[in-house]
Formats: structure tokens, sequence, C-alpha cells
């Protein structure tokens, strides 16, 4: 019989780890964290479903049709009773994302020992000498709390369901009279909260893989005094219809990013119907794009973007263009190509009745591991 489910927490906004990167989306090998972390715990037992816990959700899911997703909330435990509420089983194991190398002896021996108590724990004994303020504490009375930690479902659930916030779920239990039952943990269990955790746990790289993206955008022509093209105000007897400024280069190249990274395209975020966009500079629409990207783990190589416009001329502004673009970017100057073709006066391109953009990119994954000073907390 089936009857424990697993909850991986994963909904954090990785205030304190320091990188672009959000901890969960860090890639060891393929692999972002939340899934390699999940498919640790998941390959030591048969469990009767797996929950993700994530403000990612619909993202997630592409990596794995299996799991269950379901949205976080503002702490760690709106999270979890986000997740406990739809827990059919008896028992449920909690872990996070961020304890990637969780042994299977430890998940074995939680699971053996889920009858002995309404919370199994692991814990760690602490070797230093301890103080707290200005006390000095007998050390063989204090425990480190790890995770995952096995509890009985329904307990779990009346625990939570308080305005009290716990940090972890024996707490919780202990607190409403529950029994705690501790276990042995593991150093090799270690969780990820600095980026200087990352070489302690000996993780392996991300893949060298190349992530192209492509994108277009096309506007139509009103009579103005001209229009704004890759962050550069072009004059011309012509400006663009749009709901936004009408930058076709950067919503070409938003486009692109969203594309390499699998995300969709630029009017799932940021809708021509929705009026915090109304008249937004397509810079920030941009700066935002490549935020996101690095959130869920990935850097920008290069972009090379072509306008294609019988007017406005194109030529004078290339050099500026470039290098806004590649300030917005983050990347060499280099590393950025702008180019300009007209439709030789065929189509409303070339009947001057509006201009385009195609936009493409070239992403890798973030290499946490390029980073030679690891200490995040000076």
């Amino acid at each position: 019989m089936k009857e424990i489910t697993l909850v991986m927490l994963g909904a954090g906004i990785s205030s304190r780890f320091g990188l672009p990167c959000k901890k969960q989306w860090i890639r060891i090998g393929d692999d972002p964290l939340w899934l390699y972390a999940t498919k640790n715990i998941s390959s030591c037992y048969n469990f009767k479903e797996i929950f993700i816990v994530s403000n990612e959700c619909e993202y997630m899911s592409r990596f794995n049709e299996f799991f269950k997703f379901i949205k976080g909330g503002q702490t760690r435990q709106e999270s979890l009773k986000n997740a406990i509420s739809q827990v059919k089983t008896p028992f449920v194991m909690v872990s996070d994302i961020a304890r990637p190398n969780i042994p299977k002896d430890l998940i074995l021996r939680l699971i053996n020992a889920k009858d002995k108590a309404h919370c199994v724990v692991p814990v760690l004994k602490v070797a230093d000498t301890v103080v707290f303020g200005d006390n000095y504490i007998n050390r063989d009375e204090v425990k480190l709390i790890q995770t995952p930690q096995i509890s009985q479902t329904e307990l779990l659930k009346k625990a939570l369901d308080t305005d009290i916030d716990y940090t972890d779920d024996s707490s919780a239990i202990k607190a409403m009279g529950g029994q705690i039952w501790y276990i042995l943990g593991d150093e090799k269990a270690k969780k990820i909260t600095y980026k200087d955790d990352l070489k302690v746990l000996n993780l392996p790289p991300p893949n060298k893989d190349i992530f192209t993206g492509h994108g277009i955008d096309i506007h139509k022509f009103k009579q103005g005094k001209g229009m704004k093209i890759c962050g550069v105000f072009v004059p011309c007897e012509k400006g663009v219809v749009a709901h936004s400024d009408g930058d076709v280069g950067l919503h070409a190249l938003c486009d692109a990013i969203f594309g390499a990274c699998g995300l969709g395209d630029i009017g799932e975020f940021y809708p021509d119907n929705d009026k915090r966009f109304k008249n937004i500079d397509s810079a920030d629409l941009l700066t935002d794009c490549i935020k996101t990207a690095k959130s869920i783990g990935f850097e920008i190589i290069n972009a090379d973007i072509t306008i294609i416009a019988q007017i406005p001329k194109i030529t004078p502004f290339k050099s500026q263009m470039r290098k806004i673009v590649a300030n917005l970017l983050g990347i060499s100057p280099s590393k950025v190509n702008i180019k300009a073709t007209t439709t030789e006066k065929l189509g409303f391109i070339g009947q001057k009745e509006g201009l385009g953009a195609s936009a493409s990119v070239n992403l890798k994954y973030f290499d946490w591991q390029k980073y030679e000073s690891f200490d995040s907390r000076k």
C-alpha cells in the first residue's frame, strides 16, 4: 500500500543566496536543482504522489508530467498548507528542494521510523561549544534540525492551522503537544542557503548546451515625429501604433529571449490590454525579461537584430543601438549585432505603412561554478 506523499518545498525567492539565479533553478547537469533534488528522494521510495510547491508551476510542469505542482504562499508555512490540503495519504514526507544530496539511507530510516511518533525528524549533534546570548549551553542538549521530516498527515494539518509561523513541521506539531522522534541526520543532507554552500556540496556542473531563440515584431505607422528603435529615438515623419512605446527591435528581442528559455512569448508577460504597460518604455520590458531569464538559470551569450523598414533609415543609429542593447543585456557590444534591410518597396513595409524586426539570441545555463569567491555572507 502506498501510504506516503512527498512534498518538496521550492517557492522561496532565494533572498540570501547571493546570485542572480534562484537556487531552485541552478542546473545540475541538465536538471534544475528542484528536479535534481526531487529525483534523488523519489528514487528511494515509491511515493503515492509527489507535490512540488512553487511560484513557477506552469513552467516547472514542462519538466515532468507526473509530479503535481502547487502554488506557493508568502511563507514556508503557507506553502506547506497549500500542499498538505491535497494530501490524502496517512503520512507525508516534507523536504526542501535546497537539499539535493540527501542519502538514501536517511530516507529509509525516516520511513522505517514513521510509526514511532507523530513526527520523525533527522537531527545533527553539535560538536562545538554553544553560547546563547551571554550564556553557555550544554551542547549535548542542542540539536540541529534537518529535513526531510515525516509526519502524520492529519495532525500536521491541524498543527499548521494557526497564525503562528513555524519554520519546520516538528516545531508546529510539538507546539500542539505532538510527539517527536529524533533520528541521526547526515551532513550530506546540507541545505543550500548561501552561494558558498554550493562549494561544500560538490555538485556536478551545469551542462554546456546552447539555447537559441527567435522573435519577430511588427508595428503599423501613424503620423508622428519619429519612433524608438532598439532604445534610440529615430526622427521620422511617422510614428508607430502601439500600446507601449512600440520599439520593434526590443520587442522582438524579448520574444527571442522568452523563446530560448521555453517561456512562451512577450504577449503572455506584457499583454497589450494591460494598463500597467500603457506607453511603457520597452527598455523596461526588456530589463524585466532579462531578470526573468536569469532567475530561472540562463545567461545571455549574444544577440542579432534585423530591422526591416523602408523608412526610417537605420544606419546612422546602429552603433548607438548596439551599445544600448548591449548595456541592457549586460554583455559586450561586440556580442550584439544590429542590421537593417528594406523590402525593395514590396508589401506594406515597402509601401511605408509600417516596419518590423526580427531578433535571434543564444543563451546558456547560468554557470554557478565560475564564481571564484563563494562567500555571500560578507
